[in-house]
């Protein structure tokens, strides 16, 4: 019988694991389909706090690793197939490894992924002028033109913060009109620095000879004229689809859009033993901080349930 079992190895897991192995529960992490998360495709984060240089983000998820291993934590590179609560309390958890767990405690950081435009070249592009965030990434373009595909709030978020340091935001959305909220439309197609290139969509990326992005082509799904638009990078902002497929039948409650559902001020989901943290339960900030954070939080509330259970 496991103390307690962590679902996935980005920041939410790996803090979880180094709070759980502190806590000498010999936290097992099951690395999940992408070991390390979305920071592996990362360059360069400057936004995480104690790296005032910045720090790689492979390495930021490596060191993390270490720092819950020093502290006991056990990894199986494997994929959780599903998740059940036991008539006794515990949890089984098995993978598509063949493997069976049972334990009583389950922490579920599986993380959401963006999604993308699925064009040629596009993952050699992600950290070479092609990302899901601007608040992680904007900074890095500061006075060039970049473009935010996308048309709902996200995306009009997206455009308006980046014009904080971009000489000039392309917003190119499918239709004639954004889907998103009046307030926050309003808000983006107001601003000068934002320019909406309507019914439109992205065809190819076009790098320089260093491979980092120096243009786009756009089809006018209208015309069907092709156009090339110089920009430094690309911002994709049609949405994040988190990791929870494993879930189905387990009974874990999920959002309408499929994130996991946390019980009020607590990471606890509905089923008890079995907790959420990071992007998997957040559609919101959707931070490597965030997430770290509400790591910590999960191992805390795991920690006490396993106390309450010994009492």
């Amino acid at each position: 019988m496991e103390n307690v079992i962590i679902i996935g190895t980005g920041c939410a897991g790996w803090t979880a694991a180094v709070y759980t192995g502190r806590a000498n529960l010999k936290p097992l992490v099951i690395s999940g389909e992408q070991p390390g998360g979305q920071l592996t495709t990362t360059t360069e984060v400057e936004n995480f706090p104690g790296f005032p240089e910045g720090i790689m983000g492979p390495e930021l998820m490596m060191r993390m690793q270490q720092q819950a291993e020093k502290f006991g934590t056990r990894v199986e590179y494997d994929l959780v197939s599903s998740v059940a609560k036991q008539s006794d309390g515990s949890i089984l958890v098995k993978t598509a490894g063949g493997a069976e767990y049972h334990t009583h405690t389950v922490i579920i950081a599986t993380g959401a992924s963006p999604r993308w435009l699925f064009l040629d070249r596009e993952k050699e592009l992600v950290g070479h002028g092609l990302t899901s965030c601007a608040t992680c990434d904007g900074a890095f373009y500061p006075d060039v033109p970049v473009v935010v595909v996308g048309g709902g709030d996200s995306a009009c978020e997206e455009a308006s913060f980046l014009t904080r340091f971009a000489s000039k935001v392309y917003l190119v959305h499918r239709r004639d009109e954004l889907r998103a909220s009046k307030i926050m439309a309003d808000r983006a197609l107001a601003n000068p620095k934002i320019e909406p290139i309507w019914n439109s969509e992205l065809k190819e990326y076009l790098t320089d000879e260093k491979g980092d992005m120096r243009a786009v082509t756009v089809l006018n799904r209208l015309t069907g004229e092709e156009s090339e638009l110089e920009v430094k990078c690309v911002f994709v902002a049609i949405g994040h689809d988190p990791n929870t497929g494993f879930l189905a039948g387990s009974g874990v409650a999920l959002d309408e859009d499929s994130y996991v559902v946390q019980n009020g001020h607590s990471t606890q989901t509905n089923i008890s033993g079995i907790f959420s943290a990071g992007d998997v339960s957040d559609h919101i900030y959707r931070q490597a901080i965030t997430a770290a954070g509400n790591g910590c939080q999960a191992a805390l509330d795991a920690e006490r349930y396993i106390t309450a259970l010994e009492d």
